[in-house]
Order: C-alpha cells, then sequence, then structure tokens
C-alpha cells in the first residue's frame, strides 16, 4: 500500500504574498474553508421594498434585487417630535381636556373681566358718560318709574352744590324755592318743541325751579319721564344731534314760574338760556332754562354750551346763565342716575 501523504507543510511551502499564518495547501486534500459570516442586516432601502398583490412565502422569498448605489449619498431627514407638552405639566398631551392649572387661570381671567365690565358699566350709567349707548333693561325700566316712587328730595335735593360750575370754574350753589305738581306735557313746552317730543311720548314731567347763591338768577330743571323704548330713545337723541334741535329758539323749555317766589315773574320772554339732552340709558329727557330773577327780557336767548364759551359776549353769557342752565341740569342728571343705581342695586 503505497504511502499516505502527509498532511503536515514544510515551513518553505507557504503561499507567495499569504500571512505567515495561512501556509499553501500542498496536499490533495483540502482543508475546508468556512464559509463568510453573515453580513449584518441593515435597514431595507426604499427601492429595495416592492408590495405584491399575491401573497408571498416568508421561507422562499423571491430574489432579492438591489439597485445600483446612487452616485451621491442621499440627505437624512429627520422630522421633529411634535410639541405636546406646555408650561403647565410635563405629562404629554392627547387632546383632550386642558390641565386644571391652564382652566383655573381662564376661569380666573373670565371673572376678573366680568367683575370690570360691571364696575365700567356702573361708573359709566353714574357720570352720565353713556355717550348714546342703551343702558341694561333692568336700569332702564327701573328709571321709567321713579317718578311715582322717589321722594321728591331725592330727584330736586333742596341744595345742589355746583363746584367749578360757574364762570372761570367758581363754585355755585343753587337753592331750591319751588317744585311743580307731576303732570303731563301740554303747556310746558313750545308747540314745536311738543311736536319734537312726541314721538317719544309722555308719561309724566317733573319741575323745579331754583335760585343762585346771590338770588338774581333763577333755573327752572325739567325731567321729562317717555312712554318711549330705549331704541326709540337713541333715535331721538340721533335727531336731537343731527338735527341741532337743542339748540333753535323755537324749542326752548318753559319755565316754572311759581307764585309768591323770586320766580314769580320768570315767564316766556325772561328765559335767557338753555340745554335740552334726550338720555338713552333711561326714558328721560333732561332740560334747564335760566334767566335773572329781576324780570329783564332777553331778545336773543342764548343756547348754554354757547354761553359758556370763553370768548361770548351776550349777556346771558356775562351773566353766567348758561353755566346755571348746563350746571344744574348735569347735577340733576346725576343724582336721578344715583338714584336709579340705588333702587336697582341686588342685596348682598
Amino acid at each position: 500500500m503505497p504511502p499516505r501523504p502527509s498532511t503536515f507543510l514544510h515551513p518553505s511551502a507557504r503561499r507567495t504574498g499569504a500571512p505567515w499564518e495561512t501556509p499553501t495547501e500542498t496536499t490533495t486534500r483540502l482543508r475546508p474553508v468556512p464559509a463568510d459570516p453573515p453580513a449584518a442586516p441593515s435597514a431595507p432601502r426604499r427601492h429595495d421594498i416592492h408590495l405584491s398583490s399575491s401573497a408571498e412565502s416568508f421561507t422562499d422569498p423571491a430574489p432579492h434585487v438591489t439597485d445600483p448605489p446612487d452616485p451621491t449619498p442621499r440627505p437624512f431627514v429627520s422630522l421633529a417630535t411634535p410639541d405636546t407638552y406646555d408650561n403647565d405639566t410635563v405629562q404629554p398631551r392627547t387632546g383632550g381636556a386642558r390641565p386644571r392649572p391652564r382652566l383655573a387661570a381662564v376661569v380666573t381671567c373670565v371673572v376678573l373681566g366680568l367683575g370690570l365690565i360691571g364696575g365700567a358699566v356702573t361708573g359709566s350709567w353714574l357720570s352720565g358718560d353713556s355717550e348714546g349707548g342703551a343702558g341694561t333693561p333692568d336700569v332702564f325700566t327701573a328709571a321709567g318709574a321713579l317718578w311715582h316712587s322717589i321722594p321728591v328730595d331725592e330727584l330736586f335735593p333742596p341744595t345742589v352744590d355746583g363746584e367749578g360750575a360757574g364762570p372761570g370754574g367758581a363754585d355755585r350753589t343753587w337753592t331750591r324755592i319751588a317744585v311743580a305738581p307731576d303732570s303731563g306735557c301740554k303747556d310746558a313746552f313750545d308747540p314745536l318743541l311738543r311736536k319734537a317730543l312726541a314721538p317719544a311720548g309722555c308719561l309724566r314731567l317733573l319741575r323745579a325751579t331754583y335760585t343762585d347763591a346771590t338770588r338774581s338768577h333763577v333755573t327752572t330743571v325739567g325731567l321729562l319721564f317717555t312712554k318711549a323704548d330705549s331704541a326709540a330713545m337713541g333715535t331721538l337723541r340721533a335727531r336731537f344731534n343731527s338735527q341741532g334741535l337743542d339748540r333753535r329758539r323755537d324749542l326752548m323749555p318753559r319755565p316754572y314760574a311759581a307764585q309768591g317766589t323770586l320766580a314769580a315773574g320768570f315767564g316766556d320772554a325772561q328765559r335767557a338760556s338753555w340745554t335740552v339732552s334726550v338720555l338713552t340709558d333711561a326714558p328721560v329727557v333732561v332740560y334747564a332754562v335760566s334767566g335773572f330773577a329781576d324780570g329783564r327780557t332777553f331778545t336773543e336767548p342764548q343756547p348754554a354750551e354757547d354761553a359758556m364759551k370763553a370768548d361770548a359776549t351776550t349777556p346771558s353769557a356775562q351773566g353766567g346763565l348758561g353755566h346755571d342752565a348746563q350746571g344744574l341740569a348735569d347735577r340733576i342728571e346725576r343724582s336721578l342716575r344715583k338714584t336709579v343705581n340705588s333702587a336697582t342695586e341686588k342685596p348682598s
């Protein structure tokens, strides 16, 4: 039996260029070469994924075809994680109810806002700064019912202080000398003024006459309670403003000449200055007309707004009668607003 080839390698029989750990095979029986280790799996590329309408077997996959590599590397784009956090919590929001701290803050802001609005509305009503805005239904209704439920001293106080109401900012004080019985409007206005006020209707008319501290001026103040609603009062006010009805001499209100008082001779011919104000937050028209207590007449009476101007030189302006009419009307209007506010306040 021939000798079996040796399986040992001579040190000099190495493969050229091979590392010394891998000698050249010289026998006829080759050593099995282990297979290359499997390549590490890589993320599938977009072009490597193919969908088929037919079912495919996981045990016998279709031949894998790869596209040639792109000449330039494809940029990697990453989308940011959606922002699901807020300032009040570190827990992600799921689209449901907002966290309680945020809800509490919102509720607090709403409550404070309503309080500020309510305070502003009350302040606007008391100061008369309504600028044609309608009042709330409760206030408007309460104001219309005051003529038969409020003592006369609250509507027409016995003494009215007019701080800064005189010419040059001087103080004024007016004292009530007569109160007219509540009545209708038949004889209280000139025919044209009565016609202009007719769309609002006449529910009741209250009047009082005052004199100044020197007892040389007399002024009648009136509160006409109408039958109109807020919209009708707004329409009436707009008409007076646009047509200048409150400045026309043929639309002056008449004074209340109480017999046995300083105002006994205060008639139509003695009217020197006047003002008419149509309210929209109450069904009331406030007016005032002034003159001298000595009975002197005026051929050119002047609206209070004009008589109060610094450069006015008419007898009405120089006598301060425009200030009397406007100042007294403003303060009686404020007194009315305070009375309405007290009547509509709810006990705490």
